[in-house]
């Protein structure tokens, strides 16, 4: 118990003088210089203009029919507009005939389809992803308990200038859907059963 004691009492003591020495080896100059300036490496104009933005797959083009995968219209189906400078796939129902508006999605959580729409007559340059962003509130304060169930309750409120918006690409799209059986086409909901086998599947 005697040596268990004074160990302890020494190593007590040893920790600030180890403390102090890690430190002091911490700000010492480096012993070993490069005899030569080691260039920095310069981005190239490919590596400056891709940004990390993924490849867009071969399979994704304008107006082809995307299955989605992942978030709130799982299994919905969606027309491809165009790939934005994030990387993400604008696409939309069209609203007047599934319920889906324009919104973002990931091309990993999209099946491709074969089926394509016309979507020449659809302007969608002014969609971006600022578009999409939520608007930022102002300096957020204590809250009390009411205020925090009635900001959870509160519904989001749909702009009329998005309204529009959406309004006017559901009408170009409208007039590319001239056979009757496309709208019941892209209102149809994806699902598999047991004995489905996706690998083999055609879309």
């Amino acid at each position: 118990a005697t040596l268990s004691v004074a160990s302890c009492r020494s190593a007590r003591a040893m920790a600030p003088k180890v403390a102090k020495a890690k430190k002091a080896s911490a700000d010492k100059a480096p012993k070993y210089y490069p005899a030569d300036d080691i260039p920095v490496k310069v981005p190239s104009e490919r590596e400056l203009a891709s940004r990390g933005v993924a490849k867009l797959r071969k399979s994704i083009t304008p107006g082809t029919v995307l299955i989605l995968l992942a978030g709130r219209f799982r299994g919905r189906r969606v027309v491809f507009l165009r790939q934005l400078a994030s990387g993400l796939l604008l696409v939309t129902g069209p609203y007047q005939v599934n319920g889906i508006p324009l919104r973002r999605v990931n091309q990993a959580y999209v099946i491709a389809t074969s089926t394509k729409v016309d979507v020449n007559g659809v302007d969608s340059q002014k969609f971006e992803d600022s578009y999409f962003g939520k608007a930022k509130s102002g300096k957020k304060g204590k809250k009390t308990g009411d205020e925090m169930f009635e900001e959870a309750s509160a519904k989001p409120v749909t702009s009329e200038a998005r309204k529009a918006d959406q309004l006017s690409v559901d009408t170009a799209l409208m007039k590319s859907l001239k056979n009757p059986l496309m709208p019941k086409y892209l209102k149809a909901r994806f699902s598999l059963s047991k004995a489905d086998m996706p690998h083999l599947m055609k879309f």
